[in-house]
């Protein structure tokens, strides 16, 4: 791989300005600007071509003429777009105080906008003693002005019309079956070639697994780093993803992607690691943070300065350091502003909160940096608000404007629909919302993002039947991945032939993907789940790079496909399952109460039915008449009501129908055990049957 730039190796260079940091492009030349308190010498270095063992040029960054307060800089005329660069830091090895420098380490900017990577990396040279320069990745000038978005922005759809899609940019597209070419399998250039799978699936937003410029090799000999959580860049896309094979092909092509997406009505959402680093613990590789100042981006402890580990990763971002959070800002506002993302999952994000002894902070700087920024203003924040090392905030995570990823909606709808006793009111109120988590500080409901799989775990598929995980293939004698899945096999463990045993588990899919769909918040579905994708029981699928993680586009079940395209749609067409306000049992005049519950035989639910966990079904009225602003303009709605009927019992159950004064009839609309069928009509007060482990949704048609 080549440099695209030319330039005049005879040019003198000149003191450079300390802003912005990075590589900034001008029309005479690059500035660079590094962070380092403690170096005592930075250089940086020019190559011609990526695995170049020595650099073309290399620039001694005057600790006289060339730094301003703790900041590094020199302006290089003549460079240009496509440079590749790095940086050697000299300075102290003492751990004990915080610093690691290793001056024959090549360095990757921090705030580098693209990386290279050489077909020869090599994470253990990283670490070992020596020069690393023909084995390490390097980073790339770019300009971010040097595209044409051609009017395109970020779409700033309202989260009560968002539906969610996690996935992962080369699983998606990269099966053989897939119908591309080899050469656009598995990059961004090759999801674009699927969005119309996407468009008529009806989700509205890509969650992407991490697409910032990870190291494949930070994982156990013998596997792969797939899923991505492990960046050594917070400004690059991943360079593997790209079907270009130039320096600036992975921006470029990341960006035609988002454009793409963008004009076929999809948000782009990406899963961002602002908690740990690949450079793992005190035995792993210098590749960039480490190299500059330690004690700055990790949180370290001890006398010997090992690193604190709340992630599990081996290392833990110093989030709350002013470096730091200035570091995270800016790349959140980079994506949004130059690369035009519409949103930000933030993986373990409860590590935000922690400060520099690993306490959780009341108020954390970061949190509140990231909420209160005007650039970030409208842009989705979804927190996974929970870390490695057991601090669980979902619904106590701060701010005001942050989404979480709801995982007690996960773990209550799998034990509801395997039968567990005492789980109804549990359902009910993540069905609601949760107001039972969000109803305080006047949260919305929009706050719960709601799940039943995501890429960490049991695919639907496997959910209903696997009892136990079977993650033998990673290499860690199956200890690896959670335990507690509230996964039930349906009576056989793993594949059968048994067409009794396989409807049962169809069935059940269904049940997860229609409580999903009918519940208020925001939707997410896993990749591949809306088609009955399965691991094998894997559930910790992060080393695996085959087929065992590729959507298989050969095998999709298209039943199952067909009703997940119709549910969504349902979903979308009424406006009653997407409310931004919680119910509240209010009374709405002429039209009655917003909402009301239901004993299987009709009447309505007392608090003693609560409180004794009644049963395993239950219905649930849900009034239409009167919606305030579902779609955030302000204006109230009027939408169908709806009765939902649920029996999680192993046997058929006979309901009755709420009294004339709810509705005077029903007609069946959607039935998992036999999919949408609106052939049934139901009077007021009139008996109706729903099969075993299944849920039956009728609208009022008088």
């Amino acid at each position: 791989m080549k440099a695209t730039a030319s330039r005049e190796r005879t040019t003198q260079v000149r003191i450079g300005a300390t802003a912005p940091l990075g590589a900034t492009v001008t029309a005479d030349g690059v500035n660079f600007s590094v962070f380092s308190k403690h170096a005592t010498g930075i250089d940086l270095l020019l190559f011609d071509h990526v695995d170049d063992a020595k650099p073309t040029r290399a620039i001694d960054v005057s600790p006289l003429a060339n730094r301003t307060y703790h900041y590094w800089h020199v302006f290089v005329p003549g460079l240009k777009a496509g440079q590749i660069y790095g940086f050697r830091a000299h300075g102290p090895f003492d751990p004990s105080k915080g610093n690691r420098f290793d001056s024959g380490k090549v360095l990757l900017d921090p705030y580098g906008r693209g990386v290279v990577v050489p077909n020869g990396y090599n994470r253990a040279a990283a670490h070992d003693k020596g020069d690393n320069a023909s084995t390490a990745m390097k980073s790339v000038v770019v300009d971010p002005a040097a595209y044409d978005w051609e009017g395109d922005r970020p779409l700033h759809r309202p989260s009560s019309q968002t539906i969610v899609y996690e996935m992962h940019v080369r699983g998606f597209t990269r099966h053989p079956n897939s119908g591309l070419p080899e050469a656009t399998r598995g990059t961004y250039a090759g999801l674009v070639k699927k969005i119309p799978y996407l468009q008529e699936l009806g989700v509205t937003a890509v969650e992407l697994l991490p697409v910032f410029q990870f190291d494949p090799l930070a994982c156990p000999v013998g596997v792969v780093n797939y899923w991505g959580y492990q960046p050594v860049s917070y400004f690059a896309p991943h360079q593997a993803y790209s079907s270009r094979q130039d320096p600036l092909g992975p921006v470029d092509e990341f960006r035609d992607m988002v454009k793409a997406l963008h004009r076929a009505g999809l948000e782009v959402i990406l899963d961002v690691v602002f908690n740990h680093t690949a450079e793992g613990n005190q035995d792993g590789p210098t590749l960039c943070f480490r190299g500059f100042e330690d004690r700055a981006y990790y949180i370290l402890e001890g006398k010997d300065g090992r690193y604190a580990d709340y992630t599990g990763c081996g290392n833990t971002l110093n989030a709350n350091h002013p470096i730091v959070r200035r570091l995270i800002v800016d790349s959140l506002r980079y994506w949004v502003q130059e690369m035009h993302v519409d949103g930000f999952r933030f993986d373990l994000a409860s590590v935000l909160s922690r400060d520099v002894n690993g306490a959780p902070l009341p108020n954390p700087p970061i949190l509140w940096d990231i909420e209160s920024d005007p650039v970030l203003a409208g842009t989705k924040l979804m927190a996974e608000a929970w870390d490695a090392a057991g601090l669980y905030q979902v619904g106590a995570f701060v701010g005001d404007a942050w989404k979480e990823w709801n995982g007690r909606f996960r773990d209550d709808v799998r034990s509801f629909l395997r039968s567990e006793d005492g789980t109804v009111s549990k359902v009910a109120d993540r069905m609601l919302g949760s107001p039972e988590v969000y109803g305080h500080k006047q949260r919305e409901v929009e706050a719960s993002v709601n799940f039943v799989a995501c890429h960490d775990g049991f695919t639907l598929n496997d959910l209903v039947s696997y009892n136990e995980k079977h993650n033998e293939a990673n290499g860690e004698r199956n200890r690896d991945g959670a335990n507690d899945n509230r996964s039930w096999n349906c009576g056989v463990e793993g594949p059968t032939d048994d067409p009794a045993i396989e409807k049962l588990r169809n069935r059940q899919v269904k049940n997860f993907l229609t409580l999903t769909m009918l519940s208020l918040g925001v939707p997410m579905i896993l990749m591949g789940d809306e088609a009955g994708r399965t691991q094998s029981g894997n559930n910790n699928t992060y080393c695996h790079d085959n087929e065992l993680n590729w959507f298989d586009w050969g095998h999709e079940d298209g039943a199952l496909l067909a009703f997940t395209q119709r549910l969504i749609a349902f979903r979308r067409a009424h406006p009653v399952f997407r409310r931004r306000h919680f119910f509240h049992g209010e009374s709405l005049g002429a039209d009655g109460p917003d909402i009301a519950w239901f004993r299987p035989d009709g009447s309505e639910m007392k608090a003693e039915d609560w409180s004794s966990g009644f049963g395993k079904a239950i219905g649930v009225f849900l009034n239409g008449e009167t919606i305030p602003s579902p779609d955030e303009r302000g204006e109230r709605v009027v939408d169908d009501s709806f009765l939902v009927l649920f029996n999680a019992h192993h046997e058929p159950l006979t309901f009755t129908t709420p009294a004339r004064e709810w509705g005077g009839r029903w007609l069946r609309m959607l039935d998992t055990a036999d999919a949408f069928n609106e052939g049934e009509g139901v009077a007021a007060a009139a008996a109706t049957t729903v099969d075993a482990r299944s849920l039956a949704l009728f609208r009022r048609t008088g």
